[in-house]
């Protein structure tokens, strides 16, 4: 997600089209981009906020990287110049020793043109960004880290299931993970009006394949299916009123509501995503949506953790690996629950 202005706005005229020009380099095994796969060389810095980094925070997690890539994270917020360290100690990342992101992207590029996303992923001894492309991010984890594995660990990018694997993928992220985009960054009426029915499409379709298999492809846990849940878990907090996405709540979508619930329930989902957090960084930065900034009290969230009776359906979280460990006290999200 990008830190783009927020005095600028988001809302552009006619349809939304993401800019999906990202740093292409990869952190490989074999280090052919000049990046070698190395333990405490690099450092993920992502935001909770932010659907696409929320993917890189599960998948670490669920494959027991943390020993190996540091976690740096950037504040809900931020302005025209770059993603924050405005949680850590006078704002600066301890390890980066930087208050913007940006200064990582330009130190490589110093020209750097484009908005500073999270995720990225820097490198430590130049304090470089490596890379921030956040798609082939996580399936590098999956396979060029699988050194680094912790034991257990599940398969979230298996080759046998791989090609249908990316073909839920590109459904999901055109219609569903980027569609909730399209929605609520429209500059018309018509963008908006067939940008809201293709988003409800695709969510029946994803009810459909759902209603009679635990998970979206196999029968355990892969990356489409952290894929979807940050768009999920973000659903009725953000997309359903700050989007206009608001045919149905999530709430009111029986297989998907618990899909979702069996997913934030399963460890590594529910205990990276903070609500709080999200809420903030969509009502505070998009002022042109909503100019006051104030951000809601609701949804309530004791929902998340009723029963959800998925076990029933073939499958299980880890297949024939084993959850991780709990988060580690720094990497722990605040108890949202207590309230």
């Amino acid at each position: 997600m990008s830190g783009t202005s927020e005095t600028a706005g988001y809302i552009e005229p006619g349809g939304y089209e993401r800019d999906t020009n990202y740093i292409t380099t990869r952190i490989t095994a074999d280090g052919r981009d000049g990046y070698p796969v190395e333990p405490g060389r690099y450092r993920l810095v992502a935001a909770r906020a932010c659907p696409w980094a929320n993917r890189t925070l599960i998948v670490r997690r669920l494959l027991g990287l943390e020993d190996v890539l540091s976690l740096g994270l950037c504040g809900p917020t931020h302005d025209q110049r770059s993603w924050t360290f405005d949680l850590d100690p006078g704002g600066v990342d301890p390890v980066l020793g930087v208050h913007f992101l940006r200064d990582a992207y330009l130190a490589r590029f110093p020209d750097y043109p484009r908005g500073i996303t999270v995720p990225a992923v820097v490198d430590v001894p130049t304090g470089q960004v490596a890379t921030n492309d956040y798609a082939q991010i996580t399936l590098d984890f999956s396979t060029e880290w699988a050194r680094y594995h912790r034991p257990g660990a599940p398969q979230l990018y298996p080759e046998a299931l791989r090609a249908e694997i990316d073909e839920v993928n590109r459904r999901v992220y055109t219609e569903v993970n980027n569609g909730v985009y399209r929605c609520g960054f429209a500059g018309d009426q018509d963008s908006y009006n067939a940008a809201y029915d293709r988003l409800f499409t695709a969510l029946d379709w994803l009810s459909e394949r759902l209603s009679d298999r635990r998970y979206l492809v196999g029968e355990a846990i892969t990356e489409a299916d952290v894929r979807l849940f940050t768009t999920l878990a973000r659903f009725d907090a953000v997309y359903h009123g700050h989007f206009k996405c608001n045919r149905t709540k999530l709430t009111e979508m029986p297989v998907l509501w618990a899909y979702a619930r069996d997913l934030f329930q399963t460890p590594g989902f529910g205990d990276t995503t903070d609500f709080t957090q999200i809420k903030q960084h969509y009502y505070m930065v998009h002022t042109d949506i909503n100019p006051t900034g104030i951000v809601p009290k609701g949804p309530a969230l004791s929902g998340w953790l009723t029963p959800h009776g998925r076990e029933s359906l073939p499958g299980t979280p880890f297949g024939d690996g084993t959850p991780p460990p709990p988060p580690r006290p720094a990497e722990q999200v605040p108890d949202q629950f207590a309230i």
